[in-house]
């Protein structure tokens, strides 16, 4: 029994020896060191898609804002883009034309001093020392001041006839150069030119205005001469000369 005892304990061990032996010979799989977990976090996933939204924005305004310079100065070469059209030169020789025919006026010019000498030598009062050739000869000048004054008056007004057409080019080409204009400096040149037109027209009108007056004027001075002349030539017809003188006449101064 003893002997059975004996082999029953050997057989333990070599059993225990044998289940042993594949542990201590098999490997031992342990995890790498740096291996580490990944933490989804909800929150901070939303703070930083926020975050990248509003940098993505502020961008996004910034090309806006780039884009809108970028505009805005394109719009002021544009507006300071000079008119490349001008008629001030066509004006000016409108005006010169006018201004001419104004210089032109026959006998009395448009001149204060010039007027004023008329009027105290040939338009004043009839002197009644002068004879009456002189009368004569100051009735016939101031008829021709008339006369010269409503020719000058037809002239000026043929001058200012012959601009119309001039004006009438000049704007119509304005009028397409403001309809036309790429900026706010060539619709202002363009309207600036509008109105230098229309100062030339009324430098005109104003010329024919004068002219007219000056023709009415000088006729009216002349009527008013007329009739202080008649006046003086009326009192020395009326005044009482010395009378009949009786005297010797010989009808045949060969006869006996």
């Amino acid at each position: 029994m003893t002997r059975s005892v004996r082999s029953s304990s050997r057989a333990l061990r070599m059993s225990a020896a044998l289940l042993a032996a594949p542990l201590a010979l098999s490997p031992i799989f342990a995890p790498p060191a740096a291996a580490q977990w990944i933490v989804y976090d909800p929150t901070n996933y939303a703070q930083n898609l926020l975050t990248a939204t509003r940098a993505l924005q502020q961008i996004n305004n910034q090309i806006t804002s780039l884009q809108n310079e970028a505009t805005g100065l394109i719009n002021q070469a544009r507006n300071l883009t000079s008119l490349p059209f001008s008629s001030l030169q066509q004006l000016q020789q409108s005006v010169q034309r006018t201004q001419q025919l104004l210089g032109e006026a026959q006998r009395i010019a448009y001149n204060v001093q010039n007027i004023d000498q008329a009027f105290r030598t040939t338009y004043g009062n009839a002197s009644m020392s002068a004879s009456d050739q002189q009368l004569v000869a100051g009735a016939r000048e101031r008829w021709q001041n008339t006369v010269g004054g409503l020719q000058d008056a037809m002239r000026v007004q043929a001058g200012v006839v012959g601009n119309i057409d001039t004006n009438r080019t000049q704007m119509s080409a304005l009028v397409g150069q403001s309809q036309g204009a790429t900026g706010a400096l060539q619709a202002t040149q363009a309207g600036n030119q509008l109105l230098a037109l229309q100062a030339q027209q009324l430098a005109d009108l104003t010329a024919v205005v004068a002219a007219n007056g000056r023709a009415q004027s000088l006729t009216e001075a002349e009527r008013a001469a007329a009739a202080e002349q008649g006046r003086e030539q009326r009192r020395r017809f009326l005044t009482p000369g010395s009378g009949y003188q009786p005297g010797n006449a010989r009808m045949f101064p060969n006869g006996n």
